[in-house]
């Protein structure tokens, strides 16, 4: 058998260092996620559980940023949802989610794309368990959230933000 020399040349891989030695290259990375605020209420209880329609379902999303620390910031995914029949309201969910972001050189310019559309992206899945338990635990079918493509709606945002924008430009000229 041959002998390989299975040892990396010592420049590959290297990344650019500054002088004292930190690294200067762009880095985000999630520090830790949590439950912020969760409720749950059955108002109708316990007459709901003989109720014969299945309830209607309203889902509302809010996302939040806010700077913690010098390279530290709090996403947060707010969850509402409502479940009612005609007459009756069979649960309420509010749950606010959170996750810390360690976010190191990365321009402005693309710190909140990734605040408003990939960090609620990585959030969601555990949101959605969260809310799934808790529905359940109140004695109801776990409720699980259809997947969002929270990148998408972000850009939408942008594009209707700057259109309006530019018809109010060309309204003030």
């Amino acid at each position: 058998m041959d002998d390989q020399d299975t040892a990396a040349p010592a420049d590959a891989g290297t990344e650019p260092t500054l002088a004292n030695g930190a690294d200067n290259l762009p880095a985000i990375g999630m520090i830790s996620q949590y439950v912020k605020d969760l409720s749950f209420e059955s108002p109708s209880a316990p007459a709901i559980f003989q109720a014969q329609v299945q309830p209607n379902i309203e889902v509302e999303f809010g996302i939040g940023t806010n700077q913690v620390g010098d390279e530290v910031h709090e996403v947060t995914l707010k969850i509402e949802i409502r479940a009612k029949t005609d007459e009756m309201t069979a649960f309420i969910v509010d749950l606010t989610y959170a996750g810390l972001f360690g976010v190191r050189n990365v321009p402005e310019a693309e710190l909140q794309p990734f605040m408003l559309g990939e960090a609620p992206r990585l959030l969601f899945p555990f949101a959605r368990r969260v809310v799934a338990d808790a529905v359940r635990d109140g004695g109801f079918p776990p409720l699980m959230l259809d997947p969002i493509d929270f990148g998408s709606l972000y850009l939408q945002q942008l594009q209707a933000k700057e259109a309006a924008e530019a018809e109010g430009a060309a309204g003030n000229a």
